[in-house]
């Protein structure tokens, strides 16, 4: 594998993000780096149509700073009842400086009283790579399940306490990271890339 390719930088500053994807990765001989160690003041501007267009920004961002191979995502979570919203807005539902609370107690309040068929949802993540050459390819994932009106768990972030995946009686926040991290959108995505990554030897052939 290039030696240059033993690290790539995963273009969020979610540190929860960096520590689920590198410990999906662990084994595979790459690290993946917050992007932080290499750009303080990255700011896009998230406002493309699709969860791709956002991923590519981002990416595209990165790369054009440091050269380097670069992974973004981004994601959302669809309702049935909000016809499929949030969708790409989904990090600032509650504002653009929403926490994950805040954007919680919303859609809380936007699905109460809701018989569980309207409740149903659908968990959306798509990754973009971008390698050292400045192609791109896409990777996506998805997860079903149902939102609940009261938050359970601690584990996670984002819409985990209140989304419970098909198959199972507990939230995202209550199943753990370990299984989050074998059923959810994200690792759907991942588990895709990871095949490309390993298939090839390097996240660009």
């Amino acid at each position: 594998m290039n030696e240059n390719l033993k690290k790539i930088i995963l273009a969020t500053k979610n540190k929860a993000k960096v520590t689920e994807i590198n410990a999906m990765f662990e084994g595979c001989g790459v690290e993946f780096a917050p992007v932080d160690d290499y750009i303080q003041d990255m700011d896009v501007e998230e406002d493309g149509a699709t969860y791709r267009e956002n991923a590519y920004k981002k990416a595209a961002f990165v790369h054009g700073r440091t050269g380097l191979a670069v992974v973004s995502e981004d994601s959302g979570l669809e309702v049935k009842a909000l016809d499929w919203g949030p969708g790409i807005y989904s990090a600032r539902y509650a504002g653009e400086k929403a926490k994950d609370l805040d954007n919680t107690k919303k859609l809380i309040g936007a699905i109460s009283g809701l018989p569980p068929k309207e409740r149903s949802a659908r968990y959306v993540c798509v990754l973009c790579l971008i390698d050292e050459s400045g192609r791109a390819e896409y990777f996506e994932g998805q997860v079903r399940g149902t939102v609940i009106e009261t938050p359970r768990g601690v584990s996670g972030f984002g819409y985990d306490p209140v989304f419970v995946p098909d198959g199972f009686q507990k939230t995202f926040a209550e199943l753990g990271q370990a299984v989050k991290n074998s059923i959810s959108h994200r690792a759907n995505a991942i588990r895709e890339f990871k095949e490309h990554f390993l298939k090839l030897g390097t996240p660009a052939a």
